[in-house]
């Protein structure tokens, strides 16, 4: 057996002997036919961000032959916003590398993940995975870097309290059981992700623990591994799906809102990038820091506004972008600093060898052979509520900025903070609400639109939708209002 193969989780990857990549489309046929599957699923990220579903039962050979090949027609008026009246009737195709057995069906059932196609066959333009092809094709045209991405998804889980163990609120990170609570939830569902094709880092608990009432609310955080965007975006997607479902199961409600509570910590989806060239990281060197990398961080500082139209997009998400606490709301950046936009993490360049060793003085020194240049930059304002196509696509719009913009290192240079970032004079501040967000789209859309990566019909809707919500100066409307934030809260509970 190939030895690069064994130890995938994929079902599909490990019985065929081969990347998903590298999947065809008589490989799934194959598969299906032995090992009985029965049905199929197709599986598509709509206007909305959001995963729907296409059931289908596997009659003949022919028939599975033909629905792999043709795909499918669906309502598109029903599932964009924003679609033109060409193509409301839109077909969906399967990405044949996407293939996993779902791991929660009774009958035996294949999922493939879906792209949108216009009545000409072409493409959807404003489709989200298409928006994020685009944005990593031309961000290589211009620039010759590709750009890879992992996310940091933070959930909370709801229960009754525990009268044995108690939680202590705001103590949560790193607990283990039985000080944190449904580890064997956030287990599970790191297991099933990575046999439906998610590559996963690590998974713990988070800091938040919150008593509310006879329920205790305990976070928890998935954090993914680097791979190209296009993959990045669609795990997470996956990911959120795999962690209600694995939920549900346990008779447990989950949350990936932005806040859940005022005044205890919310959930982000802080996301993590780096920039490749021929399959070498561009972020750091042996002196650390690259310019490469100075240029990202000054691209997502231009546009930080306009990111929270994508990365932040519900009222609630604004009540967790508040000043004196760790989500961030000053535009700046800096090194291992949690209260910047953009924080540079530890890396490993010239230490890991001296740590393996110190740690286990039995390894041969000779056998070391030095440590990936694993160097990212983080992203720390989007939340759960996160369209993640749409927010990877506009952050590589952003980065591509920054690459190319005459002053991007003096402005880098500019926005470097070592103190806590709230407490810096002179800042430039995120967007207050979702109504300012909006503002900030439509005054950088041109970024955006520039080499037709996002449609300008699709902006139009983003705006319109965020104005919509009529949340302007909604933290002061409802201060001291306990009834209508609590209101407010449930009523996005589930976003994202």
């Amino acid at each position: 057996m190939n030895e690069r193969l064994t130890l995938n989780p994929n079902k599909i990857v490990k019985a065929l002997q081969k990347p998903a990549e590298d999947f065809t489309k008589q490989d799934i046929v194959r598969f299906i036919e032995q090992n009985d599957i029965r049905m199929l699923n197709f599986r598509y990220v709509a206007g909305d961000g959001r995963l729907k579903k296409l059931n289908f039962v596997i009659n003949s050979r022919a028939h599975l032959e033909k629905v792999l090949s043709m795909g499918e027609r669906v309502d598109g008026s029903s599932l964009f916003s924003f679609v033109s009246a060409e193509s409301s009737d839109l077909y969906v195709v399967p990405r044949f590398r996407t293939a996993f057995v779902n791991p929660f069906t009774e009958v035996p059932t294949i999922d493939l993940i879906c792209g949108f196609y216009n009545n000409q066959g072409d493409p959807l333009e404003s489709a989200p995975e298409y928006i994020l092809q685009k944005a990593q094709r031309t961000l290589k045209e211009r620039t010759g870097l590709v750009m890879e991405a992992l996310g940091e998804l933070e959930y909370y889980l709801f229960s009754e309290i525990d009268s044995i163990y108690p939680i202590v609120e705001q103590k949560g990170y790193h607990e283990s059981h039985p000080f944190s609570k449904w580890g064997l939830v956030r287990r599970e569902a790191m297991q099933v992700i990575s046999e439906m094709g998610g590559t996963i880092k690590y998974g713990h608990a988070e800091v938040g623990n919150i008593i509310s009432g006879d329920l205790e609310m305990v976070q928890h955080e998935i954090e993914f591994l680097p791979v190209p965007i296009e993959q990045a975006a669609d795990q997470l997607v996956m990911a959120k799906w795999a962690v209600r479902e694995v939920a549900y199961k346990h008779n447990l409600e989950v949350s990936f809102a932005p806040k859940i509570i005022a005044g205890q910590a919310g959930s982000g989806l802080h996301v993590h990038t780096r920039f490749m060239k021929n399959g070498e990281n561009m972020m750091a060197d042996g002196s650390g820091l690259t310019d490469t990398a100075r240029k990202v961080i000054a691209g997502y500082l231009m546009c930080a506004e306009s990111l929270t139209a994508f990365g932040n997009t519900v009222p609630t998400s604004f009540l967790r972008l508040v000043p004196h606490q760790e989500a961030p709301t000053s535009i700046c950046w800096g090194d291992r600093n949690r209260s910047v936009l953009v924080r540079v993490p530890l890396g490993w360049q010239g230490v890991g060898d001296r740590m393996l060793l110190h740690a286990n003085p039995n390894e041969p020194a000779d056998g070391i052979r030095g440590f990936e240049n694993n160097q990212t930059v983080e992203l720390r304002s989007p939340d759960g509520s996160a369209n993640v196509h749409l927010l990877l696509a506009g952050m590589a719009v952003a980065g591509r900025w920054g690459l190319e913009a005459p002053g991007a290192l003096k402005l880098a240079a500019e926005l470097y903070v070592k103190a806590d970032a709230a407490r810096v004079e002179g800042l430039k501040q995120l967007p207050a609400s979702c109504f300012q967000s909006a503002d900030c789209l439509a005054q950088d859309r041109a970024r955006y639109e520039e080499g037709g990566v996002f449609p300008a019909g699709l902006i139009d809707s983003t705006i319109k939708s965020l104005k919509a919500y009529d949340d302007l100066n909604l933290s002061e409307k409802i201060f001291g209002n306990a009834d209508s934030l609590k209101a407010l809260v449930n009523r996005h509970l589930h976003c994202g």
